[in-house]
């Protein structure tokens, strides 16, 4: 079974390791798409990191197959079909905002205790 997953992965934790070990647990390949920083412009979020730093987290993890840039919201059909995936994993806070893509969508619940906004406003407050 192929799955993929998408995110901005900015100030990279061990909730999205987690997020990203247990969409592997669930088949035998893992995409990840990572949220380019013209992709997080548009949606509105500014990143701690770039780009290129948070692609190259996320390819040293074991757990992922293929990493690939996310330049817009309606790129992930184009990638279910591509990558032939099966199943599309998310954080429960995407809960139902994806459920009409051509495959089975599952929505892991958060990690308890860790936020990248917490980070961010942590990391805000120290500069």
């Amino acid at each position: 079974m192929n799955i993929i997953t998408y995110g901005t992965f900015d100030t990279f934790h061990y909730g999205h390791l987690d997020l990203l070990s247990r969409a592997k647990s669930l088949g035998e390949k893992l995409v990840v798409g990572v949220s380019t920083d013209q992709f997080n412009t548009i949606k509105g979020k500014t990143c701690y990191f770039n780009f290129e730093k948070r692609v190259s987290w996320i390819n040293q993890l074991k757990c992922v197959d293929v990493v690939l840039p996310e330049n817009s919201w309606e790129q992930k059909k184009e990638d279910i079909k591509k990558y032939k995936i099966d199943m599309l994993v998310m954080g429960d806070d995407w809960r139902d905002k994806f459920d009409y893509l051509p495959c089975d969508v599952y929505y892991l619940n958060r990690t308890d205790l860790i936020s990248s906004t917490e980070i961010r406003n942590i990391l805000k407050k120290e500069v």
